[in-house]
């Protein structure tokens, strides 16, 4: 018997801005850019993707191009998008047990 599996989409776990938050802080905990790329584009998923294409100014397609693993948007474009988003990204040291020195 072959093993039957579904589909999970992150999008249907996004349903508030605090899920939403806790979801792109995880990922950059994780410190991946492929996966921090992804939750923004998960985020801009839920959202409507069209229309955070729209207001950031990027083309729809450059949009789910550049915010999937391996996507690699330019600071540019991570920067429209995040703030359309309504998302601030913020640097500040790490704790000293974590910093790479």
């Amino acid at each position: 018997m072959a093993l039957e599996t579904t589909g999970w989409d992150p999008t249907d776990q996004l349903r508030s801005p605090e899920d939403e938050q806790a979801y792109i802080e995880a990922a950059f905990e994780e410190g991946d850019p492929d996966l921090i790329a992804a939750a923004i584009g998960d985020i801009a998923r839920a959202r409507g993707m069209a229309q955070i294409a729209r207001e950031a100014g990027v083309s729809r397609e450059a949009m789910y191009k550049s915010f999937r693993a391996g996507g690699n948007p330019t600071l540019d474009t991570v920067a429209r998008v995040t703030r359309v988003l309504g998302l601030r990204l913020l640097v500040r040291p790490q704790p000293e047990q974590d910093a790479c020195r």
